[in-house]
């Protein structure tokens, strides 16, 4: 018996400089930040609910099998964050201070 091909899925698609959920339009970064915050991939698939959980499992798995690659790709978005609050610090500090006033009443 002659054993049928077998076609391989990819989950996550790099686009621009983002990495994404291959057909969506769910960044990488949510499902990995939700992983290493210790959720499970069920719960991910809940608060995703456009996501399939094989898509939520394939993601992970590709944050695995790539963790380096990625983490370096998540600090780099975490520098380009801090450079723009700094930025907007800046430009508009009283706008900035109504805003961290705003976040510290939450």
């Amino acid at each position: 018996m002659a054993l049928a091909p077998v076609k391989i899925k990819q989950y996550v698609e790099q686009r621009g400089k983002g990495y994404w959920i291959v057909g969506t339009r769910i960044s990488l970064d949510s499902i990995v930040y939700s992983f290493l915050s210790g959720e499970s991939p069920e719960s991910i698939a809940q608060n995703f609910p456009l996501l399939t959980l094989e898509q939520v499992y394939g993601a992970i798995t590709f944050y695995l099998a790539n963790r380096e690659l990625v983490d370096a790709y998540l600090e780099e978005g975490k520098a380009e964050f801090r450079q723009l609050q700094k930025s907007c610090q800046e430009k508009s500090p009283l706008l900035y201070q109504k805003l961290k006033a705003a976040q510290a009443q939450k």
